[in-house]
């Protein structure tokens, strides 16, 4: 009978054990997660991404989607547009494809902006070539009276004639966003996680006159299509071909601001182009960081532009 005793008062202290471990644990679970999810913006990122962060608002794309928002931002930079172009631009892009290059949708829609062939856009594969696709929208829009000051989904709808104009006003939060990132308006405001800086499948192995090779040749190749003249490409000797640096045209601020442009379209196109490092105005990113942001640069850079080193 004592043994038993014994045994049912072991048993039962166990039972009173676990009645108050299992709430611990449970409540231990849920302030963890609460944790996680009050700061997820600090939480090391599982896959590849670009957040964009400013005083508007904050923003996560995948890279393919950062790097089309880039080419369309580079490419109202290059005609000299108001941000407001770029904030309708990519408002309508976000609405029609997600800023995703896609090669259908309804009818014969195809790209960015989901322009059809059928309604005089172009070619089906002109229209995938994101920079056409982006020039032929503010074709479009610089013909539209004062859409600078319409309303963005009037502006939009001008040019796109959608059967859901209003759908665009959803995205101007985001848009805005990705406004004042890639127009260089705020410093330091975009970061990529992207592993390693392998180089792109793609890159050509080809020495051109410039002494560039590899992802570097296609880097300095999409400069000057995505910003045209009003980013300079210069090769950087001591480099070995793997580096570029991008001067942006004009003075001081102006200068400046088209700098970060140009850094944070890097960036933006790290995982497209084969980007390992990129460093200005006395900051750096590059690929493997576990944050994927801006650090203090450590070393010596020229003082006159971006320097973009690539990965192969």
């Amino acid at each position: 009978m004592a043994t038993r005793s014994m045994a049912g008062r072991a048993s039962s202290g166990r039972t009173r054990r676990w009645r108050w471990i299992l709430p611990a644990g449970l409540a231990l679970v849920v302030l963890v997660a609460t944790l996680l999810f009050v700061n997820r913006r600090h939480v090391l990122p599982t896959e590849e991404q670009c957040h964009f962060a400013t005083a508007a608002g904050e923003l996560t794309l995948d890279p393919q989607q950062a790097s089309n928002a880039a080419v369309i931002a580079a490419v109202a930079h290059s005609r000299a547009l108001p941000e407001r172009a770029v904030t309708i631009a990519l408002a309508t892009a976000l609405q029609e494809s997600h800023l995703e290059n896609l090669d259908g949708g309804d009818r014969d829609s195809v790209g960015l902006f989901q322009q059809r062939p059928s309604q005089g856009w172009g070619t089906a594969q002109q229209i995938a070539d994101p920079v056409y696709t982006t020039n032929k929208f503010f074709d479009g829009l610089v013909k539209v009276p004062g859409y600078s000051r319409l309303p963005l989904t009037e502006a939009a709808q001008a040019v796109q004639k959608s059967g859901f104009p209003q759908a665009y006003a959803k995205h101007e939060t985001d848009a805005t966003v990705l406004t004042a990132v890639l127009s260089g308006r705020e410093a330091e405001s975009i970061g990529c996680t992207v592993s390693g800086a392998a180089p792109v499948a793609a890159a050509s192995p080809r020495t051109g006159a410039d002494g560039l090779t590899g992802d570097a040749r296609r880097i300095a190749d999409q400069v000057r299509r995505d910003f045209g003249a009003t980013v300079k490409v210069h090769s950087v000797p001591a480099a070995g071909g793997r580096a570029v640096l991008l001067v942006p045209a004009g003075e001081s601020a102006a200068a400046r601001r088209s700098g970060w442009a140009a850094a944070h379209w890097a960036v933006a196109r790290a995982a497209d182009l084969g980007v390992a490092s990129v460093v200005y105005d006395g900051k750096e990113w590059r690929t493997g960081s576990s944050t994927g942001g801006w650090q203090q640069h450590r070393g010596t850079a020229p003082s006159n532009g971006v320097l973009v080193t690539a990965g192969g």
